[in-house]
């Protein structure tokens, strides 16, 4: 009988093959943006842009000059990104919008290296209310995600859970708060943190790191050692390897369920990297796209948000980055 590791890997390279077997069936997203106008930024970052005395135009020349400069990460950017076979602009395209509408990117690499060991001595754990994370997906409302077979999958159905069962609701007297899954179990140090070149949240590196170990071959994530969670987050070697197995996840979570093929348009991927939750919006324009066609309408393609046309705006810059390199 195969082993778990075995069945994992064949799961996992079983992603990485799912562009070819089913790409003929997928409408293929064109390059470029539907929206003419760029859809609206949200008010917290173009408060925390006010706040830091610059601009968007100013962040995203930061950032590009990072990577423009910096010949050994575009390098690894396009190792990691055949890896995991997807197009390596999807990856530049996920760190520009992070860091022109999120955070600021620093001016060199090897700050990001400073920052990934300073949180292994930290002391943290990943708890909302005296009530570790690993004690709450206990709860009896989670039993039926053991059946769930590698690391996206369970955590998708506990961050499910979580929506249907306890955002927002009392639950043996318990008071939780209206809040993403996310929010509530794994910042624990401030409100809508995420870090390192990707900006990665910590429930996206525990979705992907099956993933991840069967293709880079790095250590599983366990939500039980926090520490070595942020150190993956923050370490560039390892977290490009997670940035492209979320975008990997998102081109194949649209083919699969809303039949759209997005690997060619790097503004929908970096959309979805930007929101969470491919599967669910994925699910969400399947369902709708039913509907339309019951009532003869045309179907409804997938859409960038802000951060997304911004890539898209931008897509010759970040294709000639890899030009040269």
């Amino acid at each position: 009988m195969a082993s778990r590791a075995q069945l994992v890997i064949g799961l996992c390279l079983g992603l990485l093959g799912a562009g070819i077997l089913s790409a003929s069936a997928a409408k293929l997203v064109p390059e470029g943006n539907r929206n003419a106008e760029q859809p609206a930024v949200p008010g917290g970052s173009a408060k925390r842009t006010r706040s830091a005395k610059t601009t968007y135009d100013a962040k995203y020349g930061k950032v590009y000059q990072l990577l423009k400069n910096d010949g050994m990460l575009i390098s690894k950017i396009r190792d990691v990104a055949a890896h995991y076979q997807i197009d390596p602009v999807h990856m530049v395209g996920a760190i520009v919008g992070e860091h022109t509408y999120n955070v600021d990117a620093y001016d060199r690499l090897q700050t990001y290296y400073i920052k990934a060991v300073s949180y292994l001595k930290s002391d943290f754990s990943f708890r909302h209310n005296g009530e570790t994370v690993g004690q709450f997906v206990a709860r009896p409302e989670f039993s039926d995600c053991a059946k769930e077979d590698g690391s996206n999958d369970l955590w998708t159905c506990r961050e499910d859970v979580w929506d249907k069962a306890f955002r927002g609701k009392t639950v043996d007297g318990k008071s939780w708060p209206n809040n993403r899954f996310g929010a509530v179990f794994f910042q624990p140090f401030y409100a809508g943190q995420t870090f390192g070149i990707g900006q990665l949240n910590p429930l996206t590196a525990l979705q992907m790191t099956d993933t991840v170990h069967a293709v880079s071959g790095f250590r599983k994530l366990d939500e039980n050692d926090p520490q070595e969670v942020y150190r993956t987050i923050m370490d560039p070697d390892k977290s490009l390897a997670y940035m492209a197995a979320t975008v990997k996840e998102s081109i194949a979570a649209y083919r699969k369920i809303a039949g759209f093929d997005i690997s060619k348009n790097p503004g929908i991927t970096a959309t979805l990297y930007n929101l969470g939750n491919p599967e669910a919006r994925a699910a969400r324009l399947a369902a709708e796209n039913r509907l339309r066609s019951t009532t003869g309408q045309p179907i409804k393609w997938p859409e960038e948000n802000y951060y997304g046309w911004l890539v898209n705006e931008k897509i010759d810059e970040l294709k000639a980055l890899f030009q040269d390199s």
